[in-house]
């Protein structure tokens, strides 16, 4: 299935984004309560950051994504970070490669922005499983953990370089 990805840049998009991903809010399962993980959600549209939609060639939303420069621990001083603040795949997209390609297309995102500083480090947190260690110590270290009323979080980070040589992996696999 072949896939397209569009940046949020109008109201309607930045809707649709926010509708698509309350839609789907259980599926998230975001380890926070409901008013912090609505701020996340929403954060990029307020905060300078990226919100990205990715569309199925059925025009069916497939999958939406977004991201900040700078971390909340350095009051988002430190904009060479990216943090990821919700990535969601509807799960019939799910093992698709549309990860992959959702991958490759936010480093091309990033790198593609020079109206900010260059970026050398990616972030994000995950619901503590197995599943999602298995995901994401394949091209990310895993660096810390955390714990709220919602239960175990880990933190992950990948150097922007590292991201690169995975997907470059990646795609030299799949054309062999």
């Amino acid at each position: 299935m072949d896939y397209y990805f569009s940046p949020c840049i109008t109201n309607m998009y930045q809707h649709r984004y926010v509708d698509f991903l309350l839609e789907h809010y259980t599926e998230l399962k975001l380890t926070y309560p409901f008013q912090e993980a609505f701020s996340y959600i929403v954060s990029p549209l307020l905060m300078e950051g990226v919100s990205i939609l990715c569309f199925d060639n059925e025009e069916e939303t497939a999958g939406a994504f977004s991201y900040i420069y700078g971390t909340g621990e350095h009051d988002y001083t430190d904009r060479h970070i990216v943090q990821i603040q919700v990535a969601f795949i509807v799960e019939r997209h799910r093992r698709t490669g549309l990860f992959a390609k959702a991958l490759q297309y936010l480093l091309e995102h990033i790198e593609a922005d020079e109206s900010k500083e260059q970026v050398t480090e990616l972030r994000f947190w995950t619901a503590c499983n197995d599943y999602n260690r298995r995901l994401f110590e394949k091209f990310a270290e895993r660096y810390a953990m955390a714990e709220n009323e919602c239960g175990q979080m880990d933190g992950y980070r990948v150097l922007i370089s590292e991201l690169r040589t995975y997907l470059d992996r990646l795609q030299t696999r799949a054309l062999v």
